[in-house]
């Protein structure tokens, strides 16, 4: 495999010079792919101006329904004419966890419909008008916009510049097969029956891989098409094969992704190559359907650019109907034979590059692995501090549940800590760091909240560590006064550890969830307050010696810190307002003691 990586490259490139050689004409036909890749390349970096936060919001509120997933993927590729670059942005929304499987599949499905529309552009309208005339007043124009300030100008500026190289790619593909049709008769070389149908789409997917662009090979088939240089019935299978290869963009973006990913790219796969095999066993049926519609819209039998749309159109809608009602089916057996590694110290569930892209997605995906981080945490706090996680049921009575259980947990806090804390805090900081770089300025600062909550769960760790070792020694005290004291600690770090983990499902009501916080805050606080006036009594009247109240006291002081760090971490993770801390040097003096 890797020797075939290696020669790949240079045997394109030897393949590529023989035919320049050969004919010069060819030439012109490789300018203009080249060209119109190189538009493509611009167009999409013009929408990636645009994904700040428009798109990422559509895609998140348009794809609770399977329906709405579909027609987000039809629209959206139909307006960028790019099904890679829609996969892309799946891949990477499903990495950060912004969107599910199912919703990515129906996204998926709606891409290939969507990239219909392309063969039906070029087909109607780039083949019979002289698009070159329009090509350059878009180059200028868009060239010019492209070194603005302005971030959405710039974006503009590169579609409308890309929009100018995919008009001129055409016009050369156009003129390039004009004079190559002097020099050599491809019709010679066309295969009919089946077993062209087979070599065909074998050719179609290898010139997909190769361009990395299934619009960019269905410019060039219906080119060649309109100039005769390919017979309909072989166009055809070349169609189908440009469906099948553009699964390579996904499967090359879903490298650098997390599981989640690879099941999306691997749910793409099986659509495009299920659809493919339906025509091509199909493909005596669809035809006379292709026929029907042609006639029924007004083409004639002789055009068969535009029949060859239709049956691009025929044969992707086919590959939805059947499709759609087995996403369930299909969820579940990538689910099934793509799983998430095991590891012994944890490792990010999701961060990847994937995500680095989109500023959306690189905030959720960091919001999402810190929320990770922050459940490991709090199995660390509730064992090492003597607990249950059933005790934090919805519904149970925390005080009475910690109270009545007073058993000892031989739980290593330490190793707990070094193999399921330690490594994903260290990983989330560095990923932070890497995707702080690119992303305009307003993003940085609510990155750079994220950051402080993952120092503050940092800080509660900490002040835990410090009270664990006294908690196991006088919580189960005979002498029930100091059985009481740390019982309240207890109390109050899981108090806040249940709030915590009743909020996800609140996560949106940003009112109710730090109104929830503050209550519970100004709570702890009175009752600090409430517990330093009776150790003071207890000490004047001999109940307890000034050696346990000091313990006590330092215990009291960590338990408000584990507190403090905690509940405004929660309000960084569960609310999507920005939180203000008092000072900012808080950040410089919490990354000192990490």
């Amino acid at each position: 495999m890797r020797i075939f990586r290696n020669l790949f490259l240079p045997s394109i490139i030897i393949t590529l010079l023989i035919s320049f050689w050969y004919s010069p004409d060819f030439k012109t036909i490789a300018a203009g792919i080249s060209i119109f890749l190189f538009g493509m390349y611009f167009l999409e970096r013009g929408f990636n101006a645009f994904t700040g936060g428009l798109l990422e919001k559509l895609l998140a509120r348009t794809t609770d329904k399977l329906w709405k997933s579909i027609g987000f993927g039809v629209v959206s590729t139909t307006i960028m004419q790019s099904s890679s670059l829609v996969s892309v942005i799946s891949i990477s929304f499903i990495s950060a966890g912004l969107i599910g499987l199912s919703a990515g599949i129906g996204i998926i499905f709606g891409a290939n419909l969507g990239t219909t529309t392309g063969a039906w552009l070029v087909a109607a309208f780039g083949l019979k008008v002289k698009i070159s005339a329009y090509a350059m007043p878009m180059l200028v124009i868009g060239l010019i916009l492209t070194f603005q300030k302005s971030k959405q100008m710039r974006g503009f500026g590169y579609i409308l510049t890309g929009l100018g190289f995919l008009f001129l790619g055409i016009h050369f593909m156009k003129e390039g097969f004009e004079a190559f049709k002097d020099q050599i008769n491809l019709v010679e070389y066309a295969i009919p029956g089946f077993k062209g149908l087979l070599i065909y789409t074998l050719i179609g997917m290898t010139a997909t891989v190769v361009m990395q662009s299934s619009h960019a090979t269905m410019v060039l088939i219906i080119t060649a098409l309109s100039l005769g240089h390919v017979t309909y019935e072989n166009a055809i299978a070349l169609a189908i094969g440009a469906n099948v290869g553009t699964t390579i963009t996904a499967i090359i973006g879903s490298l650098s992704s997390n599981y989640q990913g690879k099941k999306l790219a691997g749910a793409h796969l099986i659509f495009n190559f299920v659809t493919g095999g339906i025509a091509i066993i199909g493909i005596n049926v669809i035809i006379p359907i292709v026929d029907y519609i042609s006639v029924f819209v007004g083409i004639s039998a002789e055009d068969y650019t535009l029949k060859l749309a239709v049956f691009h159109t025929v044969f992707n809608l086919i590959g939805v109907a059947v499709m759609t009602p087995f996403v369930g089916t299909l969820v579940g057996f990538l689910d099934k034979i793509i799983k998430p590694k095991t590891q012994e110290a944890t490792e990010p569930n999701f961060l990847n590059d994937a995500v680095l892209d989109f500023p959306d997605t690189l905030l959720q995906a960091v919001r999402n692995e810190i929320i990770h981080l922050y459940n490991n945490t709090s199995l660390l706090f509730i064992n090492g501090l003597h607990m249950e996680t059933s005790m934090l049921e919805k519904g149970k009575n925390l005080k009475r549940e910690i109270r009545q259980d007073q058993k000892i947990i031989e739980y290593d806090f330490d190793e707990r800590y070094h193999t399921k804390v330690k490594p994903l805090f260290a990983a989330i900081i560095e990923f932070i760091s890497r995707g702080q770089v690119d992303i305009p300025a307003e993003r940085q600062s609510q990155l750079f909240d994220l950051r402080l909550a993952c120092l503050k769960i940092s800080e509660s760790i900490k002040a835990v560590d410090g009270l664990k070792s006294n908690m196991t020694k006088y919580f189960n005290s005979d002498n029930e006064i100091i059985r009481h004291e740390y019982n309240q600690m207890r109390i109050h770090i899981a108090s806040v550890l249940k709030e915590m983990s009743q909020m996800e499902s609140n996560i949106n009501n940003d009112n109710e969830i730090v109104s929830h916080l503050d209550k519970l805050r100004v709570k702890i606080k009175k009752y600090r307050k409430k517990t330093t006036t009776r150790l003071d009594k207890l000490i004047r009247n001999g109940e307890i010696d000034s050696f346990t109240a000091t313990s006590i006291l330092n215990d009291r002081t960590f338990t408000r810190d584990a507190v403090k760090s905690l509940l405004d971490a929660g309000k960084i993770l569960y609310s999507t307002r920005d939180i203000e801390f008092e000072n900012m040097d808080e950040m410089i003096s919490l990354s000192s003691r990490i």
